[in-house]
């Protein structure tokens, strides 16, 4: 069998090279692209599911399983205070308003996320106003003055006295007068939640048995 030079398999291999070049750069056009597609394609990035509402619910409503769903986020964009779990928060109250698809945050419920980032000391306090229709035109988040009104005008001079000034409402129970999500199996109609200083909660806590309380809404 005749042996083939190294010169004439450089000219072979030459001859095969120009009559397929179109062929073989189309490969290398290929090989390359394919190669830069896989250098510019991210990893893949690790999600964690995030339980987040499944229609807009209503500030009050009490959560149940068909309320909520879980959706899958990357780990590092899930919120502060986010649940994997339906089972942590069925039966807790939603302390405000949720639009479809917005995560359900412990700031969302009626608990003690209600006072995250508030000044260290700062206490959730129930206030019961005199006037219960004024409950109505307050929502989470709207500032209000607590005054305590003493006296009747006749025997006892009428005196008022401004126990908390300008405190944020956190909580408002429902229009149904029942609430089994804040103090439990109780009437609440009427009941508001604000956060108060510790010196405002010692004034608040003792306000309904030395008169009438009321809230005056400010800024």
């Amino acid at each position: 069998m005749q042996r083939t030079s190294p010169a004439g398999m450089a000219r072979l291999v030459r001859r095969t090279v120009r009559r397929h070049y179109r062929l073989l750069a189309a490969i290398c056009f290929c090989a390359a692209a394919g190669l830069a597609v896989q250098a510019l394609t991210p990893e893949p990035v690790a999600t964690v599911p995030v339980m987040v509402a499944v229609s807009d619910l209503p500030a009050g409503t009490v959560l149940a399983d068909s309320d909520l769903r879980a959706a899958r986020v990357p780990a590092a964009a899930v919120p502060p205070g986010a649940s994997a779990s339906a089972v942590q928060l069925a039966g807790q109250r939603l302390a405000s308003a949720l639009r479809e698809g917005s995560p359900v945050l412990d700031t969302s419920v009626v608990g003690p996320g209600l006072l995250a980032g508030a000044p260290p000391g700062t206490a959730a306090v129930p206030v019961r106003p005199a006037d219960k229709s004024t409950v109505q035109l307050v929502a989470p988040g709207q500032l209000v003055d607590i005054v305590l009104s003493t006296g009747n005008g006749y025997e006892d001079p009428e005196e008022t006295l401004v126990l908390a000034d300008a405190v944020p409402v956190l909580w408002k129970a429902d229009t149904a007068g029942t609430d089994e999500g804040l103090l439990g199996p109780q009437e609440s109609d009427g009941l508001v939640v604000v956060a108060a200083s510790p010196s405002e909660a010692a004034a608040l806590a003792s306000a309904s048995s030395r008169g009438k309380v009321f809230l005056v809404l400010v800024g």
